[in-house]
């Protein structure tokens, strides 16, 4: 049945991309001859932000590997930014660009497993972001004491938005990335990775940051403002992790305070998902513009210094005002989206329905599995099913609905009803993070990994909650003491078990399509499928 609907889906794709996906969507969201023959192993980026300008210029120097004979590489590069130059060996390179793709035509040899460098200049008024973080670009604007307070945000536009590179979720630099950005003397740059060296120029300073680890190219970022200092030396599972903080003066006090919540969000993440993935190169929690983001490293953080999601409750339970969504959302990105990245954006709920599920998760933690139900089962009152998490649209750099968050999170949340055993199911959380560790995934590596830990079957699982809108429904009726159900609005083999609450007691059933009946020791007073399952019911007459 998997494979039939798989290839009923990548014929609607086949159908949809013909029909609204333009070549240019085909250049940035496959993996294009140009793109397959090379291997990100570095990005050297310096970068210098002229805020009256709104306006930027740098390079950026990308070390890669060659992997099979080719002297086309393909660059990428939004406009209205603008390649200025492109060298190799100190030779200039010609090339062609067709709208935001830039085919460069090298001149020597590639010679496959050699490590080659190639440097390009450019410069530009990046795109303004709209709405950061969704419809992003650079944000200008400046403190209460008129201070220049700058910041990125990309994740869906892309880091070609602002700087050239191979811009595809399947290509991080495998040996991290060294950023230098040049900014005014009495402003500070806050970037991924840790901070190597300040270079004291005439007029300005140069911040070097470097990252060790793999990074997706979407979480470099440059932050840049009057910033205050301060941190933590968290003692976690792979031992002393510094966590830094960087909040403009103004906000010392407030952030004081509302970050104590940074080290309590590492010790529950740590415990349901595994070491922190990055202490080579630190923690961050970094203010910025706009309302935060994930970069790797350097979480961004826009959320007034409140509790809940701008001071609002995105559960309706109560319990989504117990913690500053921000901090704990964002940071759960570090284990899913720069940890665990999924190869094609079509796949995008493996970074948003984890780690909004993660939200669920710290309220268990901190606050028992009863409050972490209660959460789980109020954003669900946020799920819209307009659309199927996994459209099936990809190598077009297109990805699913917005129901990949909270809808996400409910379909993890059953899996844990399912399983039935909450250790099994932290060991195959925290086995994920290890299985995948700084890895390119897809949903299927996904879906088969929770498969085989979990013992289950859960093909039609996947198929029933990801791939269509359709939630299950179970019909009952009852008489006496026999209790009659099934199945509808499912996919052909859908067969979940849930529990039962009759006359206040829970009991499994097995529902499938076809009616079945239980019979009872008492007659049957009130019956009503446990909330935690992530089902309808209707009893019938």
């Amino acid at each position: 049945m998997k494979k039939v609907l798989i290839f009923f889906l990548v014929l609607i794709s086949i159908k949809l991309s013909a029909q609204e996906f333009t070549r240019a969507d085909t250049l940035r969201g496959s993996i294009t001859p140009e793109r397959a023959w090379w291997n990100v192993l570095h990005y050297d980026l310096n970068v210098t932000p002229n805020a009256s300008e709104k306006s930027i210029e740098g390079s950026n120097t990308i070390t890669y590997e060659v992997l099979k004979p080719n002297n086309i590489m393909q660059i990428d590069l939004q406009s209205p930014m603008k390649i200025d130059k492109i060298l190799q060996d100190g030779e200039e390179l010609h090339y062609t660009s067709e709208g935001n793709v830039h085919f460069v035509k090298l001149q020597e040899k590639q010679e496959i497993g050699r490590e080659n460098r190639i440097t390009i200049y450019f410069s530009g008024k990046p795109r303004e972001a709209v709405r950061p973080p969704w419809d992003g670009g650079f944000t200008w604007t400046k403190d209460s004491n008129g201070k220049d307070f700058i910041a990125n945000s990309n994740q869906g536009i892309g880091a070609s938005v602002w700087w050239p590179l191979k811009d595809h979720p399947s290509e991080e630099a495998d040996n991290g990335v060294t950023i230098s950005v040049t900014t005014p003397k009495d402003l500070m740059d806050v970037s991924n990775g840790r901070l190597k060296e300040v270079i004291e120029n005439k007029d300005s300073k140069t911040w070097v940051w470097e990252v060790k680890n793999p990074i997706n190219s979407y979480g470099v970022n440059l932050s840049i403002g009057d910033y205050v200092h301060f941190g933590d030396k968290y003692k976690g599972e792979k031992g002393i992790l510094d966590m830094d903080y960087y909040v403009l003066r103004e906000n010392e006090a407030k952030a004081r305070e509302q970050f104590k919540q940074a080290p309590m969000m590492m010790e529950a993440f740590e415990y349901w998902f595994g070491p922190y993935p990055f202490y080579e190169d630190g923690y961050k929690l970094v203010e910025v513009p706009y309302l935060g983001m994930e970069h790797q490293s350097s979480v961004t953080y826009g959320n007034n210094f409140e509790n809940g999601y701008l001071g609002k409750d995105v559960s309706g339970s109560g319990w989504g005002m117990k913690f500053d969504f921000i901090i704990i959302h964002e940071s759960g990105h570090e284990w899913f989206a720069n940890n665990i990245t999924n190869t094609d954006v079509a796949d995008m709920w493996i970074h948003e329905g984890f780690t909004s599920y993660s939200e669920n998760l710290y309220v268990d933690y901190f606050f028992g599995k009863k409050a972490s139900s209660e959460y789980v089962l109020g954003v669900r009152n946020n799920v819209v099913n307009d659309k199927p998490i996994i459209i099936g649209n990809y190598n077009v750099n297109k990805s699913g609905g917005s129901d990949m968050y909270y809808k996400g999170a409910n379909i993890l949340h059953t899996i844990r009803q399912l399983i039935a055993d909450d250790e099994k199911w932290r060991q195959i959380l925290r086995g994920l993070n290890k299985e995948f560790y700084h890895q390119n995934v897809t949903t299927e590596q996904i879906e088969n990994y929770i498969s085989d830990k979990s013992g289950m079957d859960l093909t039609a699982f996947w198929n029933q909650y990801l791939r269509t809108v359709m939630i299950p429904k179970v019909e009952y009726s009852y008489k006496e003491n026999i209790l009659k159900f099934r199945y509808v609005n499912i996919v052909k083999g859908f067969e979940m078990p849930v529990i039962a609450i009759i006359n206040g007691e829970e009991v499994w059933i097995n529902p499938t399509a076809e009616w079945k009946t239980k019979k009872l020791k008492s007659p049957i007073k009130i019956v009503e499928i446990k909330k935690d399952f992530y089902v309808n019911e209707e009893k019938m007459k």
